[in-house]
């Protein structure tokens, strides 16, 4: 059975770039009919955010990224944090001290200082010198014996084979080949006892059977490292498949100096949570078709790690918010409505029937982005309050005595019989402009601005007969008086 996992630190909130891996995890499992798993990587705990846990799995519960088994789901799995296993750590830190392939280093950080900057100095990759350094090897066993028996401090690094080739097979970039001399002796186990990720990530992993790690590209230069670790073991190792990077428009990767990138960020923007996942899924993800627009269903279908690319992925907020306004045109106006009402009457607003409400959205649902967007945009639907318009514009209407009689025409003449069909509407308007002396094009802009106080909007007709013909005689009354 497929088995993967995402294994966030709770270093910050959810990233955009992390959602994806979490995203990608969930579906492979799901479309295998395997088992997602959510593990909590907290080993470093210099660098813990406080609710950064919480946060994580709240904003991935809001995208619909479910989980079988880890800290906050029920039953006998889990929980899943590393900082509750330190023991099963440190048992197989000591196997690979028994078994050679790994060993204890004594090294102060001044010593260690020191060792880079001759590497530099000599042009060389900075990495831990084995030959010259102060460990098992260089000190001698009774030494070594001496310096555990006073409790010395130390860390346990790993023994890399310097004349050997480390090889893999990674899902997404084929096969792969990194020489033992350019791996470094990785530290397993700091000197406060606390594992590394390295250790802590392949135990793990193969305690819980991951069959398939799905992770960042950031993480490729580690996996050599994890595969001396499996074979150190003697364990079987997992497939590996690495995400391309996200990056923004300038292709450097993503952050937060350019945009939203954390999840609760685009949550608090009034996306959906669906959208924002149908958008994540295609950024490093190829359907083979020109569906863009999936359900997490049809996600689940169709996603495969044969059709993940290796090039990083431009995140292009425009297509995001162009994918948020599908599933508003799509999404059922009642629903919506009973989502945007409390915020309609926070402010006070009238008209807030949920039914007028689910009205305004199948009216204007094509031209906002957002739901919340309605607050604002259609506030003369809500209210007969409304917002100030440009002095300039409502000035030379004010001033035009032509169009000041077209629409008071249009005043006297509107009735229900006008608004029973487009074309009466139209007839009407045009008599009114022609009464005044004027072609009923001139008249149309001037007559959204007295009723709405906007120079954009949906089609009038579509306007005032949900507004109504009181509250649309009211307004242009209050105008031509």
């Amino acid at each position: 059975m497929v088995r993967v996992r995402f294994a966030p630190s709770p270093t910050g909130f959810l990233h955009v770039g992390s959602l994806r891996t979490a995203l990608y995890n969930f579906l492979f499992a799901r479309h295998h009919g395997g088992v997602c798993i959510l593990r909590i990587e907290d080993t470093d705990r210099t660098r813990l955010v406080e609710g950064a846990i919480e946060e994580q799995i709240s904003s991935l519960a809001w995208a619909g990224v479910e989980f079988d088994e880890g800290p906050h789901v029920g039953g006998n799995h889990g929980p899943y944090i590393q900082s509750e296993r330190f023991d099963l750590y440190a048992k197989h830190a000591e196997l690979l001290i028994q078994n050679g392939t790994a060993y204890y280093a004594f090294d102060t950080a001044e010593e260690l200082d020191a060792m880079r900057t001759r590497q530099q100095q000599a042009g060389i990759a900075p990495k831990y010198d084995r030959s010259s350094m102060r460990n098992q090897y260089t000190l001698g066993e009774n030494e070594t014996k001496r310096l555990l028996a006073e409790g010395a401090p130390r860390v346990v690094r790993l023994h890399v084979p310097l004349h050997e080739e480390v090889r893999f097979h990674d899902e997404i970039r084929g096969d792969m080949v990194v020489h033992g001399r350019e791996i470094d002796d990785q530290i397993l186990v700091k000197s406060d006892g606390f594992p590394t990720y390295h250790l802590a990530n392949v135990v793990d992993d193969h305690l819980m059977e991951i069959t398939h790690v799905i992770r960042g590209e950031e993480w490729l230069p580690s996996t050599p490292k994890h595969v001396l670790l499996y074979r150190a073991f003697g364990w079987d190792m997992p497939a590996f498949a690495h995400l391309p990077l996200m990056l923004d428009a300038q292709r450097k990767k993503l952050s937060k100096r350019f945009g939203s990138v954390m999840a609760q960020d685009f949550r608090d923007q009034g996306y959906f949570p669906a959208a924002l996942t149908n958008y994540v899924a295609l950024c490093g993800w190829n359907p083979g078709t020109e569906q863009e627009v999936f359900s997490m269903a049809e996600l689940q279908q169709a996603f495969t790690l044969e059709r993940v690319s290796k090039s990083g992925a431009i995140f292009d907020y425009n297509k995001l918010q162009w994918m948020n306004s599908q599933y508003l045109v799509a999404a059922d106006p009642v629903e919506l409505a009973t989502e945007i009402k409390p915020l309609l009457d926070e402010r006070g607003y009238a008209y807030t029937d949920l039914e007028f409400v689910a009205s305004v959205v199948t009216l204007l649902k094509h031209r906002i982005h957002f739901l919340k967007d309605l607050v604002e945009f259609a506030d003369y639907l809500f209210s007969d309050t409304l917002t100030e318009v440009e002095q300039g514009a409502w000035q030379s209407i004010a001033a035009d005595d032509a169009l000041r009689t077209a629409l008071s025409n249009i005043n006297s003449s509107l009735t229900e019989e006008c608004l029973q069909t487009p074309d009466a509407f139209k007839a009407m308007i045009a008599q009114a402009a022609e009464a005044a002396g004027l072609k009923s094009g001139k008249v149309m802009k001037p007559l959204r601005l007295v009723i709405t106080h906007r120079e954009v909007g949906a089609e009038l007709f579509d306007t005032i007969k949900l507004l109504g013909i009181d509250r649309t005689k009211r307004r242009l009354t209050e105008f031509v008086a």
